[in-house]
């Protein structure tokens, strides 16, 4: 075991190069896979920054009409990095995918050396690196396109050099200072997910002046105010020009008012107490696996009687984790979001479990006993990895037959021209290659559709069409124009006001008579014109 341990850059290299394995799985998928909406969002911003305007603090989508769409969101560090490859090698969103990988692998080796450390074990460190590399959410949006990956990277590395900066150094040089300072504020930037960290440096911070050891209040100040203050900085310059407030939105109009209910009134106190215990379930579920869930309750319950170099550190990581969970992820409630807590997840299995073996290895048992026991570790990784691979395949997968009709549009359609898309995600419109609307076809409304005309759109793009049909309003008022391919699985209304045919104003003017008098869908149905589903002619 000892001449094992001794190699431990060598254990920690082939963990690393398993985790990439594991990460290349559907690697040249298009972005359709899980999450699409998000990686269709990221990828757009990407291209738009290699072919509108190459600048860090313009990121902006391809949605709500003619650019520019200025959005409001965290620094955009993987598509600045795959628009600067896209400028030399053209558009691949593979090297979105790839970005992401490197900054998953750089957090598996990062929470092994991690490991080692905090509990003074390099058993502790190899295991803590290998339960990080097979976490399920670790191994599927390690490799999408989406910042989350590159905030967690980020996070660890910041909370692994500011722990050891506070616990081990009597006096803070600056290059020191500097060096935790700058990954803290990378952190936060990359996603402001990353303020929980804030609870364990403070954490620290309260355990050494506890101690009874001096620290220079200025370098407290600098810790704990730069990044934030930079983060604040940051985010008042993209907010001058984003049209799209998606950062401060969700907290003004969702995050804050939930939060109200919850501890102002009993019914929404119930209510986020019952979503706090589905998001955990989808931690459990999809996040680490149920097996890894049940080991790191279990860990942590023996914390206190494992050596650990900085419980506030390991408790605060926790506390803020959780906090941020029962805060934001109860109102956006989607699985990746909890991605800050896998690495705490696997430090605490990984000490743990060296803890268990070392005190196997340390039993009055028979050799043979004591062996066969500590065989059991690998065998409990192995089952985790089992479990977390189906608990995520479903998330491979993707439609071939949205990604061809995409494609199609986008050689088909006029260079330039601006659409509408019934569907709700910048993920299909990605692959359209077109600027426009992405919209709820149950909700567009003919008016909207002439103010989006007005605005240049040229193309009306029916992907949910049965949606589309059901809303009779706008079904019967795009009959106005002409469909490019009435057979298409999605038929596109070509909306040049020049286009409008007389017998089509007719029948929307007719049509407009009907619904007055209440009768606007048997208008339609005499008419065979908007059938849904089965009764759809084609």
């Amino acid at each position: 075991m000892k001449h094992l341990l001794r190699s431990f850059n060598l254990w920690l290299l082939l963990i690393v190069a398993f985790a990439a394995i594991l990460r290349l799985k559907g690697i040249h998928n298009p972005i359709l896979d899980h999450p699409a909406w998000r990686q269709g969002d990221t990828a757009s911003i990407a291209r738009n920054f290699a072919h509108l305007k190459y600048n860090l603090l313009f990121p902006q989508t391809n949605y709500d009409g003619p650019p520019p769409n200025y959005v409001e969101l965290e620094l955009q560090i993987v598509p600045f990095l795959a628009a600067t490859l896209y400028k030399i090698f053209g558009v691949h969103e593979i090297f979105g995918r790839l970005i992401t990988l490197g900054f998953s692998l750089g957090t598996v080796a990062v929470v092994g050396l991690f490991g080692r450390w905090l509990f003074s074990n390099p058993l502790a460190g190899i295991a803590a690196a290998l339960f990080y590399a097979i976490f399920p959410g670790a191994v599927y949006y390690g490799r999408t396109f989406t910042p989350d990956t590159t905030m967690v990277f980020f996070l660890t590395a910041a909370l692994y050099v500011t722990t050891r900066l506070i616990v081990e150094d009597e006096i803070f040089t600056q290059r020191s200072l500097a060096r935790a300072t700058a990954l803290l504020t990378f952190a936060y930037l990359a996603k402001p997910v990353a303020l929980a960290g804030i609870v364990p440096v403070v954490g620290a911070l309260v355990a050494r002046v506890r101690a009874g050891r001096t620290m220079r209040p200025t370098a407290i100040a600098v810790l704990l105010a730069v990044p934030i203050l930079i983060l604040w900085m940051y985010d008042a310059r993209v907010r001058e020009h984003a049209e799209w407030q998606w950062a401060s939105g969700i907290t003004t109009l969702h995050v804050i008012p939930a939060l109200k209910a919850a501890m102002t009134t009993g019914s929404g106190f119930s209510l986020k107490l019952s979503q706090f215990g589905e998001v955990l379930g989808m931690l459990r579920a999809t996040m680490l696996g149920s097996l890894a869930f049940a080991l790191t309750i279990a860990s942590f319950v023996a914390m206190p009687w494992i050596a650990v170099r900085s419980r506030a550190l390991v408790w605060g990581w926790l506390v803020g984790g959780l906090l941020y969970t029962y805060a934001v992820v109860t109102v956006e409630r989607v699985d990746y979001y909890m991605y800050l807590l896998l690495p705490l997840a696997a430090l605490a299995i990984g000490g743990a479990l060296a803890a268990f073996v070392a005190r196997v290895l340390a039993s009055d048992a028979a050799p043979a006993a004591r062996y066969a026991i500590v065989a059991l570790a690998p065998l409990i990784a192995l089952v985790c990895f089992a479990q977390g691979q189906a608990a995520i395949r479903p998330y491979y997968a993707y439609s071939k037959a949205t990604y061809r009709n995409a494609v199609a549009l986008d050689a088909t359609l006029a260079r330039g021209a601006l659409v509408v898309v019934a569907h709700y995600g910048p993920d299909v419109l990605y692959y359209i290659n077109r600027y426009g609307w992405e919209e709820d076809p149950s909700l567009w409304t003919p008016f909207d559709e002439e103010s989006a005309i007005k605005k240049g759109a040229r193309y009306f793009i029916s992907i949910e069409d049965n949606r589309m049909r059901r809303n009779a309003d706008l079904c019967a008022w795009l009959q106005r124009f002409p469909v490019l391919d009435a057979r298409s699985a999605w038929p596109v209304y070509a909306t040049d006001p020049a286009r409008v045919t007389p017998a089509g104003e007719a029948f929307w003017v007719a049509y407009r008579t009907a619904a007055r008098a209440g009768r606007g869908r048997a208008f339609l149905d005499a008419h065979h014109v908007c059938e849904v589903g089965s009764l759809r002619k084609r």
